[in-house]
């Protein structure tokens, strides 16, 4: 049957590509299929906690993935699914070009951004709005831009920033940063392009053709900055629509899993930061990964 395959592989990040990877060494007839290869863990500035690399891009890092996926002849495609529906035999998934059908699927789709939906925010996204320093921060050579958040993440695209701006600010709305590691604190804190303002929110982008000037509130003060770029860093939102296509069940919008990685849906299987596992770090979702992919194997072999 055309299109048929023992194992449907939805997303193409760190646990998709690690789940892939296994697959083949199961010797199992695989599809993986992804919106962004590489997933957002392409957009990681440095890594610096994946075994064998004391820092590395995560670009570089995951067109290494990538790379070890195609040498072993697995099917990728760049593709948008649209549908997933379970069969008596296994699961039908339907994208925007093509009909699928896979005996066991495993659910790899990470997170999304999350947006703060202000407005003229959609209007300048790729105008001076991004979500992105990795990808953007190149653009700003000189230029003056912000970055929303005080994760770890945002003070990790603030130090990226100022490679290539003049000035950055970072808008976060505590009073200091207990979210992000000691280390990158230090760093934010000895970098003379940083500056930080806390106890503040954006409230207003303004703009024509290009983001112009941000309104925020400081305190109980409403201020105005002039900017050319502003990056927002604000967490990221599960990507398990699909999955409630098919009533798995969630916590807190991540699918819920056991130590196999199997959700309550029989043959479908979840991996990397869309599940309710704590640790959302690349390796952790290379683990997970082959570990579904193994249950998807052994559920396969004892069927045969």
């Amino acid at each position: 049957m055309k299109n048929e395959y023992d194992l449907i592989i939805i997303g193409s990040g760190p646990a998709g590509l690690s789940a892939a990877t296994y697959s083949a060494r199961y010797k199992l007839n695989t599809l993986v299929i992804g919106k962004l290869l590489g997933g957002t863990a392409g957009g990681a500035y440095e890594v610096h906690n994946f075994p064998s690399y004391e820092k590395i891009m995560g670009y570089e890092l995951m067109q290494k993935m990538i790379a070890q996926v195609k040498s072993l002849n697995i099917e990728i495609k760049n593709e948008e699914i649209m549908d997933i529906q379970q069969q008596q035999n296994g699961f039908e998934v339907l994208t925007k070009k093509e009909k699928y059908f896979a005996k066991k699927v495993i659910l790899a789709t990470g997170t999304e951004r999350t947006k703060i939906n202000l407005p003229m925010e959609k209007e300048l996204t790729g105008r001076g709005v991004s979500y992105c320093a990795t990808c953007d921060g190149v653009f700003y050579k000189d230029k003056i831009v912000a970055v929303v958040g005080g994760s770890d993440s945002a003070l990790m695209a603030s130090l990226l920033l100022a490679k290539f701006a003049k000035k950055v600010y970072i808008i976060y709305r505590q009073d200091s940063f207990f979210r992000g590691e000691p280390a990158t604190i230090k760093e934010i804190k000895e970098n003379k392009k940083i500056e930080t303002i806390f106890n503040a929110n954006v409230l207003k982008l303004t703009g024509k053709d290009h983001l112009e000037e941000i309104e925020y509130i400081e305190g109980k003060n409403r201020k105005k900055l002039k900017l050319d770029g502003i990056f927002f860093e604000i967490g990221s939102t599960p990507g398990s629509d699909l999955a409630k296509k098919l009533k798995v069940k969630l916590i807190n919008g991540q699918i819920k899993v056991d130590n196999n990685q199997k959700t309550n849906v029989p043959g479908f299987f979840a991996a990397g930061d869309v599940t309710n596992n704590p640790l959302k770090q690349i390796v952790t979702a290379c683990a997970e990964g082959a570990i579904a992919t193994y249950s998807a194997y052994q559920e396969l072999d004892n069927k045969k």
